[in-house]
């Protein structure tokens, strides 16, 4: 899957979210779509290092303490 069609997916879900609205006032639309995309990322990042979070950390271009606490948030480890 390549970057442009991440973004189009993105795109997509964000217009129907807007026709869902129905001229409703959006809300926090950043915060919702960040957290909506950083679980499944966070997830599929890490089994793929294998749950080794310093080349996870390394992969997504973040501290391992951020990492951590970011995992730790969405509720992927204890």
């Amino acid at each position: 899957m390549s970057k442009k069609h991440i973004e189009e997916c993105v795109r997509a879900s964000l217009e129907q979210y807007f026709k869902d609205l129905r001229g409703t006032e959006p809300h926090s639309v950043h915060d919702m779509v960040i957290h909506a995309v950083e679980k499944p990322m966070l997830d599929v990042v890490m089994r793929q290092a294998e749950g080794n979070q310093s080349k996870a950390a390394q992969w997504l271009g973040i501290n391992r303490n951020t990492l951590r606490r970011k995992l730790l948030d969405h509720k992927l480890i204890k």
